[in-house]
């Protein structure tokens, strides 16, 4: 039953709040979610509660008729999911502890080293991030905001957003010569 309802079938009875097609949307859409959850915290435990709590927003913006299927769903829980992941953060940031990497000499990269990362190497990778930089970079190479959207997401300055890629970009190129 599940692989012959539409997308927008699934959604249209989402609205009437019915758990069995919200369960199946879940389901659809739980593995392209988790692994957007994933880029943002250090744990799968984590992601999956961020993955949850966006669902429900999700479920909760359905039911009000606050999404209207005018792009695709995918894109729209997309944004909820970083925006959530984003809230996680802001909720925790006071327990953070910043370790910072200074004046550490330059290295080049083998590009053939990057060709044969999988993903797993690179969840690994930014898993070594501080939590502050792995966000903006993830934000920023990977999602495609701009600086001035990362700032005002994470409440932090514009150059500051920079710092943050950069140093988050000098740590990896360390990484990779580290362990690869």
């Amino acid at each position: 039953m599940e692989h012959l309802l539409s997308e927008n079938k699934l959604i249209e009875e989402c609205k009437k709040g019915k758990v069995l097609y919200q369960e199946m949307l879940y389901k659809q859409f739980y593995g392209y979610a988790l692994s957007i959850c994933r880029l943002y915290t250090y744990s799968n435990d984590d992601a999956v509660s961020i993955l949850n709590d966006s669902f429900l927003k999700a479920f909760s913006f359905i039911q009000k008729k606050n999404y209207n299927n005018s792009g695709p769903f995918k894109n729209w829980l997309r944004r909820i999911l970083i925006n959530t992941a984003i809230d996680h953060f802001r909720k925790n940031a006071k327990h953070q502890n910043h370790l910072e990497i200074e004046g550490v000499e330059q290295q080049s990269l083998n590009i053939e080293i990057l060709d044969n990362l999988m993903a797993d190497d690179i969840i690994k990778l930014l898993d070594q991030l501080p939590e502050t930089h792995r966000i903006v970079f993830n934000l920023f190479e990977i999602q495609g905001y701009n600086h001035q959207e990362i700032s005002e997401k994470l409440n932090i300055g514009i150059s500051t957003s920079r710092v943050y890629l950069t140093r988050a970009k000098k740590k990896l190129r360390i990484l990779i010569h580290k362990n690869f």
